[in-house]
């Protein structure tokens, strides 16, 4: 499979990355797995936005929040994976190089993540470790997790 990887701020993205990005991220979130939430929450102005395209196509995704906008660290979320793509560990490399990338551009900040509760272990494999009790979040359980940099 060919497909390379990009790193943008939000005023780089062209307006076809932009609409792809949400496009994938509506897909998934809110059709594959019924939540009704606002998916554009201005968050995405302040964020890095780390994805890998196939093509045209935009075939996984993550938000890079800087600190002071979800938490006071960093942040990862909408990570997202197309699903005719997720047998090939596409998952763990955009974790990999998410945590990577903040680590790079802000160091001894820490990734607090709100991780649905089910992906705790893959997310304990990366170096994150639970930091809350499980709550609900767009009918889904949750739970907050803090690398372990921090």
């Amino acid at each position: 499979m060919d497909y390379s990887w990009a790193i943008k701020e939000f005023q780089e993205l062209s307006a076809t990355e932009l609409y792809k990005i949400l496009q994938l991220r509506i897909d998934v979130f809110m059709l594959e797995q019924d939540c009704l939430y606002p998916e554009c929450d201005n968050k995405d102005f302040k964020s890095a936005h780390i994805f890998a395209q196939s093509g045209e196509q935009i075939i996984a995704y993550a938000r890079l929040v800087h600190p002071g906008i979800s938490y006071s660290e960093s942040s990862i979320g909408r990570v997202v994976v197309h699903k005719d793509f997720r047998k090939f560990g596409l998952g763990k490399e955009l974790m990999v190089r998410s945590i990577e990338q903040v680590l790079k551009t802000y160091p001894n900040r820490g990734i607090r993540i709100s991780a649905q509760a089910h992906l705790q272990k893959f997310y304990e494999e990366l170096g994150f470790l639970k930091v809350s009790d499980e709550y609900l979040e767009d009918n889904i359980p949750h739970i907050e997790m803090l690398h372990q940099s921090a």
